[in-house]
């Protein structure tokens, strides 16, 4: 009878010991999800107000150089200013409200308006409906980050975006001229992009071409 006591306790003390191991990993994992959570919340939030504001920026600047010489193209700019303005914030709600998950085509639509705002003529070949659902927000980021990269890291005059299918991967590629010497390919928007696509057994590649073409590409074959 004792001893049947004693395993009694025995299993009731393991038992507790898994509970209480359950309940740490149960919030260790809650903790990590938070933490990730944030991750994606501070990089979207880096991604939509980056370019934008970047392209204000470059505006005012024109702005200030037109007032006085050309009042009128001034007025244009500063509208334009205006609208930037605007989607900047109605993004920057949606994105804190959680109900952003933007698709290939918006991010598209986004990166032409502000980089023909900020006077880089950007053109898209092929179609975003190409790519998969679940890849849609996959494609955006690189669209966003390249979007930012041109912005900043180049006098860029022009921009290719294509959206390919490249044997039976998924393919996004930018290009861009006016890269500004040295050329880095390689940074924290790019690295956080590898990783993206390498969870998902794809690549990204970035780097120099011939001349002062800068190109960013990703792919992924669709599972």
């Amino acid at each position: 009878m004792v001893l049947f006591v004693g395993l009694v306790e025995l299993a009731l003390v393991r038992l507790w010991h898994a509970v209480l191991t359950a309940e740490r990993a149960l919030a260790t994992n809650a903790a990590l999800a938070v933490a990730e959570e944030r991750l994606r919340f501070a990089a979207d939030l880096h991604d939509i107000q980056g370019h934008r504001l970047q392209a204000i920026a470059l505006k005012g600047e024109l702005v200030a150089e037109l007032i006085g010489r050309d009042d009128q193209a001034a007025r244009t700019h500063a509208a334009e200013i205006a609208e930037l303005a605007r989607n900047a914030l109605a993004e920057t709600r949606a994105l804190v409200q959680g109900y952003r998950r933007v698709s290939l085509g918006i991010e598209l639509t986004n990166a032409v308006g502000v980089l023909r705002a900020a006077g880089i003529d950007t053109e898209i070949d092929g179609d975003d409906l190409d790519v998969p659902q679940r890849l849609q927000p996959l494609f955006g980021a690189l669209v966003r980050e390249g979007t930012t990269n041109v912005l900043r890291h180049s006098h860029a005059t022009r921009c290719a975006i294509t959206v390919a299918m490249a044997g039976p991967a998924v393919e996004v590629r930018m290009r861009n001229d006016g890269v500004r010497p040295p050329a880095s390919d390689e940074g924290t928007g790019v690295a956080g992009l590898r990783e993206r696509f390498g969870a998902l057994g794809g690549q990204v590649r970035a780097g120099v071409l011939a001349g002062d073409q800068f190109e960013l590409v990703g792919t992924v074959r669709p599972a």
